[in-house]
């Protein structure tokens, strides 16, 4: 998310322009001779996982570099909510305080405990060129440089988003785009990093000049490992499907793999059809990541997805993209990562005893692993039959949205062993008929019941 507005009318002039003429198809995949990264890369224009499995990001932003005491709970949260990533910033210290090697640990082991995949951003370069105090993409190099004690060997499960917006609208903003990325990312290879890497956009990230999409095949085709992953960010420039879908289809068409890093369901340089931007990622399969989970300031408080950082309180936005149509909860798939080595779906079973005291229940949930290799971080969900209304729960983190519930594992009930179980309960109230859900699935394999 930028810090200061994009100049609106410009980039809708830049969008009424005539089309400009598409690159050549790339060959957006591994080289032959090329040995394959050893986690997420390209394939045919894919982000495919070390499994070899596509992969699609469906997640949210969470703006860990200024709240950093609230990113453990909101992980938890925003996995409850069905998201398979979560895309995190990060200061390099060179406009904000710096995450350091170890905190950037912690927050990958977090990450990774909640089944989401991580996208770590370092924000400083926002609006290089025309932000006071922000930083070219060079410094943000040097960042990932310096923590990369925290990253390397997480290539399963992190991808590195170089540097956020690194440029913004002035009259030579986005001309060292493509030559400063290719440097950027020749920097990172040669440093010894393997990851999926993420490129954005220039002009703020929202591209109206073109400059990355016309660019693109000629970036990706630098990267000596040919994983390079572009991100373009959707506010007010992106106001119409035709201008969506436009957009999105140059880099499918190319098999050039795209992201759409942030997007919001309202701005001040626009209203952004974030409808479209759900649809067509959708019907693309290309991925995408809503600024952001909580924490707005600066007049775009209307951004937050969760008020004050309460899963329990989603705003309008936050409803839209987690539960709406072409929204998370409908569209996201666990990365296969967070399966390989364990239980084949279906290999589980559910008890749920509960007592019913008339307006007010309590429920208690035993999830039994039935399958040969333990379970190491687990999402339960079930839909409530009635008109039941989740209150206090423990031994677990959940979320209600309408009827149906998210329930994910605290850090001492994150395993389940082969044979072993689980257990965890919660409490709620209840205006009609109470009784057991109908079914209940773990980490998206049905369970029976017992």
């Amino acid at each position: 998310m930028r810090k200061r507005l994009a100049t609106a009318a410009g980039a809708l002039l830049a969008l009424a322009a005539a089309v400009l003429a598409a690159p050549s198809p790339a060959q957006a995949g591994t080289a032959a001779g090329t040995q394959a990264a050893p986690g997420f890369h390209v394939d045919a224009g894919r982000l495919v996982d070390a499994g070899g499995r596509d992969f699609v990001l469906r997640g949210v932003n969470h703006a860990h570099a200024w709240y950093p005491t609230r990113t453990a709970q909101a992980l938890k949260d925003i996995k409850a909510l069905g998201a398979n990533s979560v895309r995190v910033v990060l200061a390099t210290g060179d406009r904000w305080a710096k995450n350091d090697t170890a905190d950037v640990a912690a927050v990958v082991s977090q990450c990774k405990q909640n089944r989401l995949v991580c996208v770590l951003e370092a924000h400083d370069t926002t609006g290089y060129g025309e932000q006071d105090g922000a930083v070219p993409l060079s410094r943000a190099v040097d960042y990932w440089i310096g923590v990369e004690d925290a990253v390397k060997g997480q290539e399963k499960y992190v991808i590195l988003n170089i540097g956020n917006e690194p440029y913004g609208n002035g009259s030579s903003g986005a001309t060292p785009w493509t030559a400063d990325t290719k440097n950027a990312i020749g920097r990172m290879r040669a440093a010894g990093f393997e990851h999926t890497l993420m490129v954005d956009a220039p002009n703020w990230g929202q591209d109206w000049s073109f400059t990355m999409r016309d660019h693109a095949a000629e970036v990706f085709a630098a990267d000596p490992a040919k994983n390079t992953v572009f991100s373009v960010h959707m506010y007010g420039v992106f106001n119409t499907a035709a201008k969506v879908k436009d957009y999105l289809n140059r880099f499918t068409s190319q098999r050039l793999p795209l992201v759409v890093g942030e997007f919001g369901h309202l701005h001040s340089d626009g209203d952004p059809d974030e409808d479209a931007v759900m649809s067509a990622a959708r019907q693309l399969g290309v991925g995408y990541l809503g600024w952001s989970w909580s924490g707005n300031g600066g007049g775009v408080e209307y951004l937050d997805m969760a008020t004050g950082f309460d899963a329990a309180r989603l705003s309008a936005w936050g409803r839209r993209i987690f539960s709406g149509a072409d929204g998370i909860q409908q569209t996201a798939k666990e990365a296969g990562v967070f399966s390989d080595g364990g239980p084949a779906a279906g290999n589980c079973e559910v008890g749920y005893r509960l007592s019913d005291w008339g307006n007010w229940f309590n429920a208690d949930v035993t999830i039994r692993n039935t399958g040969p290799t333990a379970v190491k971080g687990w999402q339960l969900t079930f839909s409530f039959p009635g008109g039941q209304q989740l209150h206090q729960t423990w031994n677990a983190k959940a979320v209600q949205q309408g009827s149906e519930v998210r329930a994910v594992n605290e850090s001492w009930t994150e395993t389940i062993p082969a044979g072993g179980t689980v257990s965890f309960g919660f409490n709620g109230s209840s205006t009609g008929t109470n009784g057991v859900p109908a079914a209940f699935a773990l980490n998206g394999g049905t369970c029976a019941k017992s």
